[in-house]
């Protein structure tokens, strides 16, 4: 499983990188099904979002260090380098570009409802995809 992490780059503008998301540890229920885990990270705070049908951000920075979750619609997010991805129910992605000029968000199927999961300041992506 891929996770797309959107970020500002040194000319302030931004771009995309993706990891792959592991789950190298095994655990077993209680029920003997044994399943993977990723390593653990903290949240610093989670909300929901409804963005409505059509809605069409020009450029602009994520509030804060946050993963997000897309549980329902369907989105596209534009970087400054022209890159431009689509996730819908069930994808991830990290919107890291709390300075620059940011990235352009459009709902193309909605609304799109959205879990946002606030990491702290200090969190390394690298520490959980690897």
């Amino acid at each position: 499983m891929d996770l797309i992490r959107f970020f500002e780059t040194p000319d302030r503008g931004s771009t995309f990188e993706t990891h792959a998301l592991t789950f190298p540890t095994s655990f077993t229920d209680a029920y003997g099904n044994v399943y993977g885990l990723s390593k653990p990270f903290e949240i610093a705070s989670a909300i929901f979002a409804e963005l409505p049908d059509a809605l069409d951000q020009h450029w602009h920075g994520a509030p804060n260090r946050q993963l997000v979750v897309v549980l329902t619609g369907r989105l596209e997010v534009e970087t400054t380098d022209g890159g431009r991805r689509h996730w819908g129910p069930g994808d991830i992605f990290m919107a890291d570009d709390t300075s620059g000029k940011g990235h352009k968000t459009r709902v193309l199927e909605g609304p799109a409802k959205l879990l946002f999961l606030r990491v702290a300041s200090d969190f390394k992506i690298a520490e959980v995809v690897s």
